[in-house]
């Protein structure tokens, strides 16, 4: 669907600074996305599968070795981490669960690990599976896809022109490419990107329209969590204002993408959580994040509860059609295969729910030598943009 509003119209809500005006905005999105989706929610959670030493230069990223942050490691994990760590978030209520890699793509070996991770999860579990594993061509995505990945995660993280202030190792174009390479495979689109990393407010514009002409068919929206160390470490956090309003207007240009709020939405938004939901979101990073901790799905729950939303497990999440998450079944009739069994087991205390933790689960080291970013420019972040 094309976008509800023009660029003009875009930027003058852009400019909007009056709690008044951007709560009325909100109830605008607010009724989209009900239109849209109902009271339907699409709540994912993640693991980090493979942490730290990441050859590229991303400035938001701790992981990168042009980083001065301590960087988080781990070595891939086995199928069978994998598969724990999905149960754990099936059991915490998630409908979807994404395994996230770090890097520009992975060797044979770790791709493998992916590949019957996917497969364990498909066979075990009833959730529906995404995969975040940096660029791939169409024939790896093409294997995700028979494994059972039925979406697949690739930022462009921001606008086109303010690209290369974010990183000079990771081509925009080849993001693209990917991207292209995971819809001729069949699957899902998770495309999305990064609030606060210095862009003026018509680069956020370009990006949400650049976001509408790709068409995802899942949005994550990320606001900055400053890194110390990091290129963007520097900066504040968003006005939590400002992220509500940028978030409806995302809404109004891609009125038919779910729409999912992610990493720092708990620093930058803190009590507005519930108005940023309101203002478009279909649902959330349930738990913590790569290497930074959330809310916990509890809170997360009772935020999509309160707006009168079903955070309960869904044939189709909002979004139809949709692959089921088990092989034989019609589309559309995804079978509970854990509800009977949680809540008595959980009233007797017979489940301990133990989501990803970067806290627990990640080690941190200091690095050596750091070298300069490929740009030439110090570790430091681009005066702020309006």
């Amino acid at each position: 669907m094309p976008p509800l509003i023009t660029r003009d119209e875009a930027l003058r809500l852009g400019e909007l600074e009056d709690h008044l005006e951007i709560g009325a905005l909100v109830e605008r999105a607010w009724s989209v996305r009900r239109e849209r989706f109902a009271d339907s929610t699409d709540m994912c959670s993640l693991v980090n599968a493979k942490s730290g030493g990441c050859a590229q230069d991303c400035g938001f990223c701790a992981q990168s070795r042009f980083a001065e942050a301590e960087t988080p490691l781990h070595a891939m994990m086995e199928p069978e981490q994998i598969l724990e760590h999905a149960r754990a978030a099936e059991a915490a209520g998630a409908h979807r669960f994404c395994m996230v890699t770090q890097g520009q793509g992975l060797s044979k070996r770790d791709f493998e690990k992916v590949l019957e991770g996917t497969r364990l999860v498909a066979e075990h579990t009833n959730l529906k599976r995404c995969a975040s594993i940096g660029h791939m061509s169409p024939t790896r995505a093409k294997a995700l896809k028979d494994a059972g990945v039925q979406r697949v995660h690739h930022n462009v993280e921001t606008a086109e022109s303010y690209y290369p202030e974010v990183s000079q190792t990771v081509r925009y174009e080849g993001r693209l490419r990917t991207i292209d390479a995971v819809r001729e495979a069949g699957l899902e689109t998770c495309v999305g990107g990064i609030l606060n990393l210095g862009e003026t407010r018509e680069q956020r514009v370009e990006m949400a329209f650049e976001l509408a002409d790709i068409d995802p068919t899942s949005v994550p929206i990320n606001l900055l969590n400053p890194r110390p160390g990091t290129k963007f470490g520097d900066r504040e956090y968003m006005d939590p204002w400002e992220a509500v309003k940028w978030i409806a207007i995302f809404r109004l240009i891609l009125p038919e993408a779910l729409f999912r709020l992610c990493g720092g939405r708990v620093e930058n938004l803190g009590e507005l959580q519930p108005m940023a939901i309101r203002a478009g979101v279909n649902g959330v990073m349930m738990g913590n994040f790569l290497t930074t901790l959330g809310n916990t799905p509890e809170q997360d729950h009772e935020m999509f509860e309160d707006l009168g939303l079903n955070v309960a497990r869904q044939p189709d999440n909002g979004a139809n059609p949709r692959p089921d998450n088990r092989d034989g079944w019609l589309e559309g009739e995804t079978p509970d295969v854990v509800e009977a069994h949680l809540g008595p087991a959980t009233a007797a205390g017979e489940i301990e729910v133990r989501l990803w933790d970067p806290s627990t689960q990640l080690r941190f080291k200091r690095k050596g030598h750091v070298p300069p970013r490929p740009d030439g420019a110090p570790n430091t972040a681009p005066a702020a943009g309006r």
